[in-house]
């Protein structure tokens, strides 16, 4: 299938999830995430949760990689270029909405995609070789060329892979593995 059909395909089925059904999901992928050999990770990007997408509440993640005394990244986002900047996120950094809705630090300092150990990506859909549709800017595939061969690639999802995203591209970037619900 084709990845705008996936898109909309996958934005409806998020949509359509319930409160409880969300919780259910989100505590199948935490379980996963906290049971990840991280003993070599110090910097670990994670998105900030777009709610009004019903994307995966990443509160709790941050709160775990912080009590393993891992450094968390956050982006902010460029539209002109369709480029993503990464910051250390502090306890006391200022997380504030831009005109999209994206949450984003305010008041953190920056740091390389070169310095990443772990990225975690948010996604609607993926299939089966670890390719993954998003919103379609093409933010994170950028974002991900830049980071190190060794820095370990992560989708979260609520729904199980595909078999085949159709379109694949030179400029899409595979993922490691996705977690997604395995209940």
């Amino acid at each position: 299938m084709k990845k705008l059909e996936l898109r909309n395909i996958y934005k409806q089925k998020r949509n359509e999830l319930t409160f409880d059904e969300i919780q259910n999901l989100q505590e199948s992928i935490y379980q996963q995430i906290y049971d990840l050999e991280i003993s070599q990770v110090e910097n670990i990007h994670l998105f900030l949760t777009l709610k009004k997408f019903k994307e995966i509440d990443t509160q709790p993640i941050i709160d775990y990689f912080r009590e393993q005394n891992k450094q968390i990244v956050v982006s902010k986002s460029n539209f002109s270029q369709n480029t993503l900047s990464h910051f250390i996120l502090e306890e006391d950094t200022e997380i504030k909405t831009n005109t999209y809705g994206i949450p984003e630090p305010k008041n953190a300092v920056q740091i390389s995609e070169k310095e990443l150990d772990l990225v975690f990506v948010p996604l609607l859909i993926s299939d089966k070789n670890n390719y993954r549709v998003g919103y379609g800017k093409g933010f994170y595939d950028r974002f991900l060329s830049n980071c190190r061969e060794d820095c370990k690639k992560i989708g979260v999802n609520f729904f199980k892979p595909i078999s085949k995203i159709s379109e694949i591209n030179k400029y899409d970037i595979p993922l490691d593995t996705v977690i997604y619900p395995k209940k």
